[in-house]
């Protein structure tokens, strides 16, 4: 039977956690000056997936 493979962007976006996994937040990237201060402090750090992703994360990432 072949190696199962992960996806590599999957691999370099989250990472597991005890209750899922977690990631970046989104919009952080560039045109930051028309953002508020608040929304890009807000935006900062890092969250846990939502469990309607989760399905999906999991089969891209079958080894973890």
């Amino acid at each position: 039977m072949p190696k199962m493979k992960s996806v590599s962007a999957a691999k370099k976006r989250f990472k597991k956690t005890a209750n899922g996994f977690k990631r970046k937040k989104a919009f952080t990237s560039h045109i930051l000056t028309k953002k508020s201060s608040k929304r890009k402090r807000q935006l900062r750090g890092t969250t846990t997936i939502d469990k309607t992703n989760m399905k999906a994360v999991r089969r891209m990432l079958p080894g973890l």
